[in-house]
């Protein structure tokens, strides 16, 4: 039967190893002129410096592990909070439409309703994951491509070009909808005709390639960059450092953001 010290008792039998280190240290010391020269005395000198060092090295270990741990675990509380941040004002925006549907296309509101369901339902349970499947994402994506659709009264032209290989990838949830939203948000809301949204996804070789342009209201430009992108620029930090390139250009009253995550 394998003995286990109490975890209770754990922290006084550290105070007496520690207690037990120090008194034998002073009287080494104290003895040192007395018996320093004995061959015993010299052994057992020379066994309790290097019981002391190990001491020290552990020590240390146990306070890097420690740093570690904790840095670890801010991290993952900060990205648990990124990730409550993402579209929360975009089903705002769709419960508004809803009411406004009720009366008047109360078959289109029930088609709104159930999209919407299904994106909440996504975002609450897969977007607390670690990863989720790349074509749970694009189906995720999908369905918000077509709750636009349902909600504007004017033509968008939509293009989304899918092109991956056998694997099903994992990612992190919830990774591509910034963009996607974003390009709604500043592009189509303010365009009166003629806007457009195009989206190709690549997944190949273990990299994913997310590319996305559409145009814009230039004369409503703003030049802070949101919040949402900002949102998106640090998961990435934290979740695939040095594993990720993003890259985002505006042209005229073209908007154009790449991401590429590779070593998936």
């Amino acid at each position: 039967m394998k003995f286990k010290i109490p975890k209770h008792k754990k922290p006084l039998i550290r105070r007496l190893y520690r207690m037990v280190l120090i008194v034998t240290g002073i009287i080494i010391i104290i003895f040192n002129d007395a018996f320093g020269d004995d061959e015993p005395f010299v052994i057992f000198g020379l066994f309790y410096f290097l019981l002391l060092f190990l001491s020290i090295i552990y020590w240390l270990l146990k306070q890097i592990k420690s740093v570690i741990r904790l840095k670890n675990e801010k991290a993952k509380t900060e990205l648990m909070h990124l990730k409550s941040q993402v579209n929360p004002h975009f089903f705002f925006n769709m419960l508004n439409n809803l009411y406004g549907l009720v009366d008047k296309d109360s078959k289109k509101a029930q088609e709104l309703i159930l999209k919407l369901s299904d994106m909440m339902r996504y975002s609450i349970y897969e977007g607390q994951k670690d990863t989720v499947l790349l074509s749970e994402e694009i189906d995720y994506l999908k369905n918000y491509i077509e709750l636009h659709k349902m909600r504007y009264h004017k033509t968008i032209d939509i293009q989304f070009n899918v092109d991956i290989d056998d694997n099903d990838y994992q990612i992190m949830p919830l990774l591509f909808i910034i963009l996607l939203e974003n390009a709604f948000k500043h592009g189509v809301e303010n365009l009166r005709e003629n806007a457009y949204v195009y989206i190709t996804m690549s997944a190949k070789h273990k990299q994913v390639h997310f590319d996305i342009k559409n145009n814009f209201d230039s004369t409503l430009e703003n030049e802070q960059e949101g919040i949402g992108l900002e949102n998106l620029k640090r998961r990435l930090e934290l979740v695939y450092p040095k594993q990720h390139d993003l890259l985002i250009s505006k042209t005229n009253d073209i908007f154009n953001a790449q991401l590429t995550i590779s070593k998936l």
